[in-house]
């Protein structure tokens, strides 16, 4: 690969070139609500879900408090209930919300390695009536990354870590409305990692096939470095899955299932977890993308897909760094970072990066070979320019945003959390000084004509 080309395809963020294509529409600012004053000194994901004319967040109030804070869509007041748990310093800790069919509200969050925190309303829509609840009973003395999503029925479905990072299973529990009760979705766990190492997988994405698909990458120990072996599987219900080429596999998913392997990357190879996105071409088929260190050391991002019976890698980049990173705990900004892979015209996909040295741009890919092309196209603005700008001058302050868990029952509309903090930590405390709270807000966009 010429060392020049990928410098003709690193697009300033703020670059304006050709027209905005379609697939890509912009927005702009119509409304901003106040929430409650949040901790600066560390960051921690919050939650924001609309659901049936009513919107619902979840965050650490400025006394670090687990608060959900609740409005009608068609009101600027919020209802508060502070809920007894309060978090320290692990960015481990988000919490995360669901509404069931009866339109209960499902609360789960600050924990990691600790046991189950929960919480559900007795009355529909009524935060103030939230309780801590039971699940199953069992393996939840060490809860981690908890997650809601529904499955192809629109069951409610909780998944979640027992155990750590070196040694970890992933169990998951269905819940039914009529009874109010939760139930192990399978007897078994869906990825295990036989005690010696753990998976760290995305939330099972539904794909244009109608399908649940997920990515994974293992990991040895607490140590980040130690993530290895990107891999990928497919399931129609949660319960069965497969491979990309429709291999089925015994539950529980461990490290010898080879069928399910996308890039052998080994232990210390430039892989983190959370680092591989996932998205689909025009054709359904699965895209990812991700980074490692090539057989010189230098970092590098790839692109994956299956083709003709097998996984398909391609080097996007060739840059001349290497990118070492190590350590236990909630990690900063490593060196690198990217997106998934989205489409901007017609058989032309985009994936932004941030790179330690070059800065942050973009690459244009071609869809049908997955190379990297020097067509320019311009992408639009998905946030409005003003809310860009910092309102602390506080040193090291950078802005943190969540997306609608929901729906707002409004295809023109959007709604995002924005709030302001210092990066992480590795879950530890910070010596003084330290910035005061900062505002947490809702902003309302709309599809600009």
């Amino acid at each position: 690969m010429s060392r020049s080309l990928p410098l003709l395809l690193f697009i300033s963020l703020t670059a304006v070139v050709l027209a905005v294509p379609k697939a890509t529409p912009s927005f702009k600012l119509a409304e901003s609500l106040d929430i409650a004053r949040v901790p600066a000194d560390f960051p921690v994901g919050f939650c924001l879900l609309t659901h049936g004319g009513r919107q619902y967040v979840a965050y650490f109030d400025e006394e670090r408090r687990m608060t959900v804070a609740s409005r009608l869509l068609d009101a600027a007041e919020w209802t508060y209930q502070v809920l007894p748990s309060k978090v320290g310093w692990d960015s481990h800790n988000y919490i995360t919300m669901a509404v069931d069919d009866d339109g209960q509200l499902h609360v789960s969050g600050n924990m990691h390695c600790v046991p189950l925190v929960y919480f559900r309303t007795r009355e529909t829509g009524d935060v103030t009536t939230l309780e801590r609840a039971p699940m199953v009973g069992k393996q939840e003395k060490r809860v981690t990354y908890p997650k809601f999503l529904t499955d192809h029925e629109g069951t409610l479905i909780f998944n979640y870590r027992d155990g750590g990072s070196g040694k970890g299973k992933r169990l998951w529990n269905r819940y039914d409305p009529e009874s109010r009760r939760w139930s192990r979705l399978l007897d078994v766990p869906v990825l295990d990692g036989e005690g010696e190492r753990n998976a760290y997988p995305t939330a099972p994405v539904r794909g244009p096939d109608g399908w649940f698909h997920m990515i994974w990458v293992w990991r040895h120990t607490p140590d980040c470095a130690t993530n290895h072996h990107l891999s990928y599987a497919r399931s129609p219900d949660l319960k069965r899955w497969e491979s990309a080429f429709g291999k089925s596999v015994k539950l529980p998913i461990v490290i010898g299932e080879e069928s399910l392997l996308v890039d052998p990357i080994p232990s210390g190879g430039g892989i983190i977890n959370g680092g591989a996105k996932l998205s689909f071409d025009s054709g359904g088929r699965p895209l990812i993308t991700y980074h490692k260190s090539d057989a010189e050391g230098h970092m590098q991002i790839y692109a994956a897909r299956p083709e003709n019976g097998k996984w398909h890698c391609r080097q996007l980049t060739d840059w001349n760094e290497p990118i070492k990173f190590s350590g236990n705990g909630s990690m900063g900004f490593i060196g690198i970072r990217v997106t998934a892979l989205s489409q901007v015209d017609e058989g032309l996909f985009t994936v932004s990066f941030r790179h330690r040295d070059h800065g942050g741009g973009r690459l244009f890919v071609d869809e049908k070979t997955l190379r990297p092309v020097a067509r320019r196209v311009s992408v639009g603005r998905t946030i409005p320019r003003e809310l860009d700008r910092l309102e602390s001058d506080f040193k090291g302050m950078g802005i943190h945003r969540e997306e609608d868990h929901g729906d707002s029952g409004d295809p023109s509309v959007r709604y995002i959390l924005q709030w302001e903090t210092l990066g992480a930590n590795r879950d530890g405390p910070r010596k003084p000084p330290l910035p005061g709270p900062s505002m947490l807000r809702l902003h309302k966009l709309t599809l600009k004509p």
